[in-house]
């Protein structure tokens, strides 16, 4: 059976320079995606300063629905669950993720590591006509040490939860220096989705390979949008076949959120 997947933290609905709506404008990005499954970070549930400013907009593209942000993408196609991890006195945002199968359940995993900064994790069982499949969107922390402990109870979620069925685990790692992908690796049993397919050094692997080293593995890279360089957002499988992977950047990315989407073609092994 085929998945296609995609991942996308989309600023909360407004853009990153001006913070102006951008909530239908995204909608019709994520349509674009053609997924089976969306997996998005820094999801607004509730905005109430922009529903009041925004809700009768004489400019289409700016108006600000009524319903929560994940509810408005998912339409009439997808199915969706969503983890409030922000609460603030007008709103909140979190994770969402939006599935054409069903969800047969989900639970938000509060991994936040201080007041600060509120992080979750989203765990959702979906039901496919293949079986189970288990999907986790994370948004880990900015600072490496928090996000160092984020991922020891990310690894402990997905071994306690997943029964051993596949398991797609995306988001926002902030993890510029790539420090978690092999623990995740070794504790899961997982790839990211560009281990196989993402550009590789030709002198770079056989200089490893002379040195007895295994061939650098490199996430692709995803921030800013305008010109993505850091390496920030991932897709993890397990139980998968990667067909394809990309990532979806340009200046019309770039309007819509800071990060650029990551879109994957699964295949259940």
């Amino acid at each position: 059976m085929k998945i296609r997947v995609a991942t996308y933290n989309i600023h909360k609905g407004v853009s990153s320079l001006r913070s102006t709506p951008r909530v239908l404008a995204l909608k019709k990005a994520i349509a674009e995606f053609h997924a089976d499954i969306v997996f998005l970070q820094e999801v607004q549930g509730r905005h109430d300063r922009n529903l009041a400013r925004y809700a009768n907009h004489k400019r289409e593209h700016r108006i600000w629905p009524e319903t929560a942000q994940y509810e408005y993408f998912a339409g009439e196609s997808h199915h969706s669950a969503y983890g409030m991890n922000a609460v603030y006195d007008h709103g909140h945002h979190g994770n969402a993720l939006l599935s054409c199968f069903p969800i047969e359940n989900s639970h938000n995993h509060d991994v936040s590591d201080h007041a600060y900064e509120q992080r979750g994790i989203l765990h959702c069982v979906l039901e496919t006509p293949a079986g189970r499949v288990h999907c986790y969107v994370v948004h880990l922390g900015l600072f490496e040490g928090g996000r160092g402990r984020q991922t020891v109870q990310l690894i402990e979620a997905v071994q306690q939860s997943s029964n051993g069925e596949p398991v797609i685990i995306a988001g926002d790692f902030n993890d510029w220096r790539n420090t978690l992908s092999d623990r995740l690796r070794n504790a899961l049993g997982v790839t990211e989705v560009f281990d196989e397919l993402g550009p590789k050094s030709a002198l770079g692997d056989m200089v490893r390979s002379w040195a007895g080293r295994q061939p650098r593995l490199a996430p692709a890279r995803t921030f800013p949008a305008a010109l993505p360089w850091f390496r920030l957002d991932r897709i993890y499988v397990r139980g998968f076949k990667v067909d394809n992977a990309q990532v979806m950047a340009g200046p019309i990315w770039a309007k819509l959120s800071d990060h650029a989407p990551i879109v994957a073609e699964l295949q259940l092994a």
